[in-house]
């Protein structure tokens, strides 16, 4: 079984959402028996019909879980099909055997692909990235007793309740009070107090004729004047530096040594003293 087979008999809704709605509430739900028997019926024999069948009767589950991230501004039919697409996953794994009633098992993946979801789409920044960040995001709201900031007490109670610092608490409180301001917004011109949208003021100079030139006759020059530099040391010194940093097969102070019969920490001497003259020449 695939998702996909899954999801063109069912799919999630489209169109009118309470009709949706409505209809899903009017498929029977299953009882124990045969909620077993189509499980079995999939594991032992692939069957995609029971599959069908197991994920029709818990569509309406879906959109109760659904229901509850009505809080975060995203469209109810978009979490029911992300919901649905956790169902379908569910379904794919739930072993009949082991005492477990589906739905027990279905919620735990209904609401991963929703929190996903409501992660991916919420803001265009990701507000959550790390476990306890994802954790806070979650229960932040229902946290709250009232509107505005959390009190120093709050924020301890928050973060105890959690299992994170209350630095983590005030830092996801700050994040959830901002707003993502749209990127090229109109403004009143008329207006001197009114704020230009960031498409008004960033500007991409990367690809700037001026600056790309400036860049590639800055870079000639620097690769004259170090190959000039070069050319000014005496032989040894030039040829150190060759082998130890312009070679593919970069020679060791050891190496070096034991090819001019001085010692390692001569040869370290003797490099340092050419890349100081190398810079000198260079800034000058």
């Amino acid at each position: 079984m695939t998702t996909n087979s899954i999801a063109l008999s069912m799919s999630a809704p489209q169109g009118n959402l309470d009709a949706y709605i409505h209809q899903v509430g009017q498929i029977s739900v299953l009882k124990v028996e045969e909620e077993i028997e189509l499980a079995r019926r999939l594991r032992d024999e692939g069957d995609l019909d029971a599959a069908r069948q197991l994920v029709l009767a818990h569509l309406r589950f879906v959109v109760h879980i659904a229901r509850g991230y009505s809080g975060y501004g995203l469209p109810q039919g978009d979490l029911i099909q992300e919901g649905n697409v956790g169902l379908m996953k569910a379904v794919k794994r739930y072993d009949p055997e082991q005492g477990v009633r589906l739905i027990s098992f279905a919620v735990h993946w209904i609401r991963a692909e929703m929190h996903e979801f409501i992660l991916r789409n919420w803001k265009i920044v990701k507000i959550a990235t790390t476990k306890a960040q994802r954790k806070l995001f979650f229960n932040l709201r229902k946290s709250k007793k009232r509107l505005g900031w959390f009190s120093n007490d709050e924020v301890n109670a928050v973060a105890s309740d959690l299992g994170v610092t209350a630095a983590n608490v005030r830092e996801m409180e700050m994040r959830l009070s901002s707003y993502d301001p749209s990127f090229d917004a109109p403004t009143n011109a008329d207006d001197d107090n009114d704020f230009s949208s960031p498409s008004a003021y960033l500007e991409d100079r990367s690809q700037d004729p001026a600056r790309v030139l400036e860049a590639d006759d800055w870079q000639s020059q620097n690769l004259d004047r170090l190959s000039e530099a070069l050319e000014n040391l005496d032989d040894r010194s030039r040829d150190i530096l060759q082998k130890r940093w312009l070679s593919d097969n970069k020679a060791t102070l050891h190496d070096l040594a034991g090819e001019y019969g001085v010692s390692a920490e001569r040869i370290r001497q003797l490099e340092k003293n050419a890349i100081g003259k190398l810079k000198k020449a260079m800034t000058h």
